[in-house]
C-alpha cells in the first residue's frame, strides 16, 4: 500500500492583540435620558404602591380603591418598556 504524503503544517501565529476601547456610559442624543426616565418610572411605581399601602388605601388617589396598585405596576412596566431602548 502506498505511503501518504505528509502535509507541512505552519507554524503557530498568534492573532493580533486587540487594543482597548473606550465606552461612552453618557450616551448621545435622546438615548442619554432613557437609564434616568427609566429610573424614575421604577421608583414612581415603587412609591405610589407603597404610599397606597401605607395610607390604607386614602392615597395617591382614593378613588380607584385597589387600581391604584394596578398604576403602581403600570409605571414599573413602562419603567421596563423604556428599558429595551437603553444601549
Amino acid at each position: 500500500m502506498p505511503k501518504s504524503r505528509i502535509r507541512k503544517k505552519a507554524d503557530f501565529t498568534p492573532p493580533p492583540e486587540r487594543t482597548a476601547q473606550s465606552i461612552n456610559l453618557r450616551g448621545s442624543g435622546p438615548r442619554r435620558l432613557v437609564a434616568p426616565l427609566m429610573l424614575a418610572l421604577f421608583l414612581i411605581g415603587l412609591a405610589w404602591i407603597v404610599v397606597f399601602y401605607v395610607t390604607s388605601g386614602d392615597f395617591p388617589i382614593s378613588a380607584l380603591d385597589n387600581w391604584n396598585i394596578v398604576v403602581g405596576f403600570g409605571f414599573i412596566a413602562a419603567g421596563f418598556v423604556v428599558s429595551t431602548q437603553w444601549k
